[in-house]
């Protein structure tokens, strides 16, 4: 009876460690008992044993293959908590390009982990020892290099198979992937994940034709003399690290307002304001800067993914090479360091004259870890003075004093705004970070007031800051997380923004418009004519006014998300203009 017992261990130990290393990789996030039907168990059972299968073949021994395994979820599946708690989502195939931009800020992030999670890592030691008794090993070379194609194979299959349309369908797999959060907790993270890499490139737009949206984009081209260069204004735009207004997310209020100066700007004189729809939340601020300075959408590309790291490679169509066209010059700068989501190649391939990143300044003023938006508003007006005086100026600046998290003290800033009646260090902090944001927008204002050249000053936010900020406001307003409507939702992608001009613009307030369409609103109100591919957005934009990589407003004011927007016959020719404009228009 011991003889067959100890000859049944290796047997029992391949298939029991690698289902126990599944559910304890899900338990880091929620309960795959509730959450996950039969079939995404069966699903990702089967992943882990091919994986195991492989490891066993790649290292002979089933003993190591089996804690290789189990120590790589114990580790992934941690990262992945942590991922989700700093920017609401989980780890995404492509995440791999941004590894190095979230190791440089990683040390400004709490990593306190609650009861839950420990349970999960002691079970993962129990584990471990377990699998101390599951000894065999693999001596034949020939066998094992069989084995690790045959897996290989069986692999690739099992990723292809559910990459199929009709497999998912039939399944009944979570395939929205507008809901990367909700992919995982219904299919399982491995699953999920394989399921993701589908998307790690865009598909080619149904009836795609390279020469027909040439021709489009051909068609948006005017034959008009270009304005001269001395009418057109300065531009200065600025992108807010984390910069939103709060109240959008549930109603508080606080012991003292927190941006006096910007809300006093709503309904001034020459200024546009309103809400800002964007694709992101929490983090992957490049994402709104890509769609921004680029007029492109994340409606039309894998949910997660990061344009700057994954698909630019060469010279990039952007609002810059569109205003040196008219003679711009054009800067951009960013106080944190040059590699960050590889800025300082994709803004060379845009077409900047010149970039200012943290490794270019002296004396930086410092709040917590970051430049303060005093300082980096200070080195704007620098920059603004040493321009060439016979071009027009554009400056791009990406700032990074509101950066998270939020849940440390700093001997180099005080949290002295409080929300009443919520009791939050990191909603605290937030809000007087805004708070000190506020004043040095007034600061930055009142100098170009005097200024007696044009000068059209673009601010807004790139997201809004994660849930440690957002969850303790929809607490206070009894909204919980399983209750939560679509809208309410929507609402944490939504930031504000304003265009404020010191020469006669037509006020307005109160406008929603998605970052795609705001350089074209910049066009507008610089006088400068939308051409090409702006010409064919300010046309669209007539129709849908919000477009982002989560919802479709249109002009009636009714909304879908980014799915079902996707479907509509404007929003096919605008994926196949995009596409060429992104990936035949230019190549390396």
């Amino acid at each position: 009876m011991k003889e067959k017992l100890r000859a049944s261990m290796p047997l029992l130990g391949f298939l029991l460690c690698p289902v126990v290393t599944m559910i304890l990789t899900e338990l880091y996030t929620h309960d795959p008992f509730q959450d996950m039907k039969k079939t995404p168990w069966i699903l990702n059972i089967i992943l882990y044993w091919l994986l195991a299968a492989f490891l066993v073949m790649a290292t002979g021994r089933l003993r190591a293959a089996l804690r290789i395994q189990t120590l790589f979820f114990m580790l992934a599946g941690l990262a992945n908590y942590y991922v989700i708690a700093f920017r609401s989502s989980p780890i995404l195939p492509w995440d791999i390009y941004s590894a190095g931009t979230a190791a440089s800020v990683a040390d400004n992030f709490s990593y306190t982990l609650p009861a839950r999670v420990w349970m999960v890592l002691l079970g993962f030691c129990f584990l471990l020892g377990a699998e101390q008794l599951f000894a065999y090993r693999l001596y034949r070379k020939r066998v094992r290099l069989a084995g690790l194609l045959v897996c290989t194979a069986l692999l690739t299959a099992f990723t292809t198979f559910l990459h199929q349309e009709s497999v998912v369908t039939r399944l009944r797999l979570y395939d929205k992937m507008f809901t990367p959060g909700v992919v995982q907790k219904r299919n399982g993270c491995a699953v999920a994940f394989a399921m993701e890499l589908k998307y790690l490139l865009p598909d080619r737009p149904e009836g795609y034709s390279e020469e027909e949206s040439r021709e489009l984009l051909e068609s948006y081209r005017s034959d008009a003399p270009l304005p001269e260069t001395e009418e057109l204004p300065n531009i200065i735009v600025i992108m807010d690290e984390a910069f939103a207004d709060m109240s959008y997310v549930g109603d508080f209020t606080c012991d003292r307002e927190v941006m006096p100066f910007v809300q006093s700007l709503t309904g001034a004189d020459n200024v546009i304001s309103g809400r800002l729809h964007v694709s992101v939340l929490g983090g992957n601020t490049a994402n709104t800067e890509f769609e921004f300075l680029t007029g492109n959408t994340m409606a039309f590309l894998p949910e997660g993914s990061i344009p700057y790291q994954q698909y630019m490679r060469g010279t990039v169509p952007s609002l810059v090479s569109e205003l040196k066209r008219f003679g711009y010059e054009a800067v951009a700068m960013h106080p944190y360091y040059a590699s960050g989501w590889r800025r300082d190649k994709v803004y060379s391939w845009m077409g900047f004259d010149s970039m200012r990143f943290l490794e270019d300044f002296e004396d930086v003023e410092y709040v917590r870890k970051y430049a303060s938006d005093h300082w980096d508003f200070a080195q704007i007006i620098r920059e603004y003075e040493q321009r060439e005086k016979d071009r027009p100026f554009f400056l791009f600046n990406v700032t990074m004093q509101n950066h998270g998290g939020y849940d440390q003290a700093y001997d180099n800033f005080e949290a002295d705004i409080k929300a009443e009646g919520i009791e939050s260090q990191s909603l605290s902090n937030y809000l007087s970070l805004i708070n000190l944001t506020d004043q040095a927008l007034q600061e930055l204002i009142a100098y170009f007031e005097q200024e007696e050249e044009p000068v059209l000053l673009v601010f807004f936010g790139d997201h809004q800051p994660n849930d440690t900020v957002a969850r303790p406001i929809r607490t206070f307003n009894g909204v919980r997380q399983q209750n939560i409507t679509w809208e309410q939702e929507m609402d944490r992608y939504q930031v504000p923004f304003f265009i404020w001009a010191n020469y006669e613009i037509e006020e307005k307030q109160q406008v929603d418009i998605s970052a795609n369409f705001l350089a074209l609103e910049v066009l507008k109100q610089a006088d400068i004519p939308a051409e090409g591919y702006y010409g064919y957005l300010n046309e669209l934009r007539e129709s849908c006014p919000v477009v982002s990589g989560k919802q479709v407003i249109l002009a009636d004011g009714s909304s879908l998300d980014s799915g079902a927007g996707k479907e509509l016959e404007e929003m096919k020719r605008y994926r196949k203009l995009q596409y060429y404009r992104m990936f035949e228009a230019y190549k390396e």
